[in-house]
Order: C-alpha cells, then sequence, then structure tokens
C-alpha cells in the first residue's frame, strides 16, 4: 500500500494499492460507497491489462484513505486530491478508468489537470445532476440532511443497498459518503457531461444493458465518445461481466 499527503486537505493521506509495471500508469477511481481493490483488483491483474504501472486509489473518506471532516467532498476537490497524490506518486499523462461517481471524478480530473490524463474509460459515470428519490445510491442518501445521515440514515442506508454494496460502504466515512453524494446529486458546474464532451483526449463510455444507458448518445458519440454497452451487466460491470470489462477496456486503451 501507498500514500500520499494532500495538503488541500489538512495533509489527509490518501492511499492506493499499486501494482508494478511499465507506464503509461492506469488509475483506477472507485464509485460512491466502494474502494478500488473490490471493484478492480481482478480486472486490473488480467493479463490484458496488467504489464502498466497500475493504482487502485481510494478516494479521501474512503475505503483505506483518511476521513477529513473539514474536507468538502465536492466532486472538484475529489479530483483535485486526487490530482495532487498522482503529481507525488509522478504519474503523468495517464490512462484512467472511473466507476460510477469515480467516473465522474475522472472526468473533471481531466478538465482540471489535463496533463494527468491522456484516455479515459468510464463505466456507467454521473454525467447529470439528480432529483433525490428515495432509492439505493446517490440520490437516496442526498434526501437526508447531513444530521439524519450520520445519526441513523447511515444504518438505513447500508440495510437498503443490500450486503455486496455494504460490503465496502461500510468502511467509508459516514460524513464523506453523505457529502459525496449530495455533491454528485448536484453536479458541478459545468456538468461532467459538458465536461466530457469539451475533453479532447480518447473517451470510452461502458454502460451494462441491465443497469443505466448514458442518455443522449448520438451528443456524446459525435463528440468523439465511443459508446459500448455490456450485455448481462448491470450497474457494476467489472464485477457482473469481468471478461466483457476487460475486452471493452483493453479496446478504450488502444484509442
Amino acid at each position: 500500500m501507498r500514500q500520499a499527503a494532500v495538503s488541500r486537505a489538512g495533509n489527509a493521506l490518501m492511499r492506493w494499492v499499486e501494482l508494478p509495471g511499465a507506464d503509461p500508469a492506469r488509475v483506477y477511481v472507485h464509485g460512491l460507497g466502494g474502494m478500488s481493490t473490490a471493484y478492480f483488483a481482478r480486472v486490473a491483474a488480467d493479463p490484458r491489462l496488467a504489464g502498466h504501472r497500475s493504482l487502485l486509489v481510494d478516494l479521501l473518506g474512503f475505503g483505506l484513505s483518511d476521513r477529513p471532516a473539514d474536507f468538502d467532498y465536492r466532486l472538484e476537490s475529489h479530483a483535485d486530491a486526487l490530482a495532487e497524490a498522482l503529481r507525488t506518486a509522478g504519474v503523468t499523462a495517464a490512462d484512467v478508468v472511473g466507476h460510477s461517481m469515480g467516473g465522474a471524478v475522472a472526468i473533471v480530473l481531466a478538465a482540471r489537470h489535463p496533463e494527468l490524463v491522456a484516455r479515459l474509460v468510464l463505466a456507467e459515470p454521473n454525467l447529470d445532476p439528480q432529483t433525490p428519490v428515495r432509492v439505493p445510491g446517490s440520490s437516496g442518501i442526498a434526501l437526508y440532511s447531513e444530521a439524519e445521515f450520520t445519526g441513523g440514515g447511515f444504518a438505513e442506508t447500508l440495510d437498503r443497498v443490500g450486503p455486496g454494496w455494504a460490503a465496502t460502504m461500510r468502511l467509508a466515512d459516514p460524513l464523506a459518503l453523505h457529502r459525496s453524494a449530495v455533491h454528485l446529486a448536484r453536479a458541478t458546474e459545468p456538468t461532467m457531461r459538458e465536461m466530457l464532451l469539451g475533453l479532447l483526449v480518447p473517451r470510452t463510455l461502458l454502460y451494462g444493458e441491465q443497469g443505466e444507458a448514458p442518455g443522449r448518445e448520438a451528443e456524446l458519440a459525435a463528440a468523439g465518445v465511443r459508446i459500448q454497452g455490456i450485455a448481462g451487466a448491470g450497474h457494476n460491470i467489472s464485477l457482473d461481466q469481468p471478461e466483457a470489462f476487460v475486452r471493452a477496456t483493453v479496446a478504450g486503451l488502444a484509442r
């Protein structure tokens, strides 16, 4: 395990598991309530993707990383903290693979720190603002006030999301989880979709055919975003269909 102090978060430590290999580095970024080793270790070690230096990064507040209470957990702040950790690690022009909220953070990273990102592979990234509704995920979490969530709402959410997601979500800091969910639902300005449309790097967007398509596909395709549905997969493509995820990621990183 490796780590880097993030000065913009009071020198909180961002941590990652690193697989050795050649540059360009590959950076894997988990979704809300996740951790990167749980979602990406199998696919990152696949012979078709192995051989590159690979950083399975946990965002602040999640997994192995520190949980600074004075951090705002906005998507822009997550991206800036990740950028600082990557610079400390000597990473430039990386291939960045992000899932869900991690995909949104990867888009913001590429827009704000373009020298760090050479290619993007995004698995069901959040692209647009959401209206909070009582369902599992960021939308449901955002319905709670911060006090409600850090009180009983976190336990309620763990019961609601089921054992698979709860296995990593329970490792998240409740404050970080809530603030991240609120800002994910609000989205950025400009939105993550608008940033994605304006990026110049090769971009591949994957969605599970049992999950959620990105919407406005023709607009994305016209901007050069390669879109691929993955049969038999829901939202968690790397877990549901790892073989197909590897094939699609290899194709995306060959662009």
